[in-house]
């Protein structure tokens, strides 16, 4: 398996970023999910696997991918999962560097929410690498309590933290421009929405509960 999973999932193909420079990489392993896989072949990229019920195709994108990939999981509709979800917690067993995801965005606001909460599945918080949902505008993560270093990105200048927790225990940002020491902040405050960093690098930590970061551009 390769150091780095890519996993496609079926949303508008207008938020999903240029694949292509991606696919260059030799230590990617590509992951279609549902109309994933037929994003992926249109842009000439074959994922080494497929999940999904495919029930967002047609019978020719299906019979296509029938003849072009050797390694299918097909699912019945009537599931208690999604594909992406199936498809996460294969990639999550196979312990690569880390996983990003593409395609998870846009489109239904309920599979929008849905496939960003998936960052927050027992099996990602236990998983050791990184999970990135990524669109044109945004890289969405998931932290736990700890000291993080991240550096400055040009292409994604603003910075937001949202608790996904009740609250999320002293919380401290330095080298940001907005910094903050030792906070509580509660889930649904707007208090740490598109922060900057004032240096080439900057430091977060905290000490309990669940965070999501989004790095974005306008």
């Amino acid at each position: 398996m390769a150091a780095n999973i890519h996993i496609v999932a079926g949303g508008p193909l207008e938020n999903v970023p240029d694949l292509k420079s991606c696919a260059e990489s030799e230590n990617v392993s590509w992951i279609g999910c549902d109309r994933g896989v037929v994003h992926l072949l249109q842009l000439g990229i074959v994922p080494d696997m497929a999940f999904g019920d495919f029930d967002s195709v047609n019978a020719e994108e299906w019979r296509t991918i029938q003849n072009t990939l050797t390694n299918i999981k097909k699912f019945k509709p009537e599931k208690d999962e999604t594909d992406l979800e199936l498809a996460l917690l294969w990639a999550i067993r196979q312990n690569p560097r880390a996983i990003k995801i593409f395609g998870a965005t846009g489109g239904r606001a309920d599979h929008a929410l849905t496939n960003m909460m998936l960052l927050t599945h027992e099996k990602a918080l236990e998983y050791h690498g990184m999970i990135e949902i990524i669109d044109r505008m945004n890289r969405i993560s998931v932290c736990q309590p700890g000291i993080y270093t991240i550096g400055s990105l040009q292409t994604h200048p603003y910075i937001s933290f949202l608790p996904i927790t009740a609250t999320v225990e002293n919380l401290t940002l330095s080298g940001f421009k907005y910094p903050l020491q030792d906070r509580k902040v509660y889930r649904g405050s707007t208090l740490c929405i598109s922060n900057e960093l004032i240096r080439d690098f900057g430091t977060f930590s905290f000490t309990d509960g669940i965070l999501m970061m989004i790095r974005s551009h306008d």
